[in-house]
């Protein structure tokens, strides 16, 4: 084994952060994908005019994984496309859940059956890994994977106690029949895994309360650059101005943004960007207090934060939202949750206040409110931490917590030797 790694990820997950740090390090003996513009057809797609290709393909062949070499890369463009397609067709988070099985076990065997390049270690994603863990087991490889949000019997639990709370916000409450399926998928690649890699103390908890060993969780959160360089201490004269940015939906906490800024009132002015995963008369309903964007291009983003003096995020359930990382890079006090895995702390880059609790929001945001030089030093405090949360750091992180090479566990039970530094925040 020459004691580099693989690494196999579906989509352009975080600017495909993994395989561009084991590159930069010299450390990735191949990278597995489904589309990117630098192999097969999307190479042709970015050679020609854009006019010529719909929204959807353009977006496949922009994705660039800067840093890793084209000949260290293998895609599964056919099978990309196929997924693609399939999943435009996704009505609710049934079928979501129906998709992601089918998408991560294939893709997971297709990277089986191609091989491994004398590697010593496999690094894959939650769901998408399994049959490719076994494979590597076999060869004598450690393997670690990925839990980028909670276990999925922990999502599916706290979203169930939503849509009792909100039945009119859930776009489906028919009883998902897949979620059993991808959370036994998740349980056996813990059970083979050396290493599950956790972005969160709140994902780390609720692998090991699901069945994950506790001496194979290693906790490393992620990291994002961002090119602000504004000074955030002053602000526009008017109401705060409170942005949340994600999905519209019962995960993200929706309904208490809405109800906050109904008990805020004119104090702040809040904003949603992105896609609305509600139906059109409850759209309208949060419309009376919340201004919503809509799904935003990503280059546009930005623009978002730089209009922003408050940055909100009260999910119910993630990893470690990146967003959060993006509003303390743009110098933005933080209001969030524990469940959102974000590592702003409590009154220093922002507030942490209870999930599910609206009347919480609204007094951290009224505190920020009235008390501007409070929000002027968590302005400061936040770009001051996003400094320890770059993309460099997040890469010391990410290589310190694995191994050159080996050790192995060969049976894919015992687990391996503690390693030091395991957990690294």
């Amino acid at each position: 084994m020459n004691g580099k790694v693989v690494v196999s990820q579906l989509g352009a997950r975080m600017h495909y952060a993994v395989p561009r740090i084991f590159a930069a390090a010299g450390r990735l003996a191949h990278f597995y994908t489904d589309i990117c513009a630098t192999k097969g057809w999307p190479r042709i797609v970015t050679s020609l005019p854009s006019a010529m290709f719909p929204a959807p393909v353009k977006r496949l062949a922009g994705r660039r994984p800067n840093g890793v070499p084209a000949k260290l890369t293998t895609v599964f463009s056919s099978f990309g496309l196929r997924s693609v397609m399939r999943h435009m067709q996704v009505k609710n988070v049934v079928e979501e859940t129906s998709h992601a099985i089918w998408a991560g076990s294939l893709f997971s065997q297709m990277v089986a059956r191609d091989g491994f390049y004398d590697a010593a270690g496999l690094y894959a994603f939650s769901g998408d890994a399994l049959e490719q863990m076994r494979a590597a087991k076999q060869l004598g490889m450690w393997t670690a994977v990925e839990q980028m949000i909670a276990p999925r019997n922990v999502v599916e639990t706290l979203i169930e106690r939503e849509k009792q709370r909100f039945p009119d916000w859930s776009v489906t409450s028919q009883h998902n029949p897949h979620a059993e399926t991808f959370a036994n998928r998740e349980k056996a690649e813990w059970a083979l895994a050396d290493f599950i890699v956790c972005p969160s103390e709140f994902v780390l908890k609720h692998v090991v309360a699901e069945g994950g060993a506790a001496e194979r969780c290693v906790l490393v959160p992620y990291g994002v650059n961002s090119g602000s360089t504004a000074d955030r201490t002053s602000r526009m004269p008017g109401p705060l101005r409170i942005l949340t940015v994600g999905e519209v939906g019962l995960r993200k906490g929706s309904p208490y943004v809405a109800e906050a800024a109904r008990l805020v009132g004119g104090a702040a002015r809040f904003r949603m960007v992105g896609r609305p995963a509600v139906s059109g008369e409850i759209a309208q309903r949060i419309s009376q207090w919340v201004e919503l964007r809509g799904s935003v291009p990503r280059s546009q983003v930005g623009e978002e934060f730089r209009w922003a003096d408050v940055f909100l995020l009260p999910s119910i359930c993630e990893g470690s939202a990146t967003a959060v990382y993006e509003a303390l890079a743009a110098g933005l006090p933080v209001i969030t949750t524990e469940n959102t895995g974000s590592v702003v702390r409590d009154s220093i880059e922002g507030f942490i206040v209870p999930v599910c609790d609206a009347q919480a929001i609204a007094l951290a945001v009224e505190q920020l409110a009235a008390n501007d030089g409070l929000r002027a030093l968590m302005s400061a405090n936040a770009l001051r931490r996003a400094r320890e949360f770059t993309v460099e750091a997040y890469g010391k992180r990410l290589l310190a917590a694995l191994p050159v090479s080996g050790p192995c566990r060969s049976d894919g039970r015992e687990s391996i030797p503690a390693l030091p530094n395991r957990q690294t925040g």
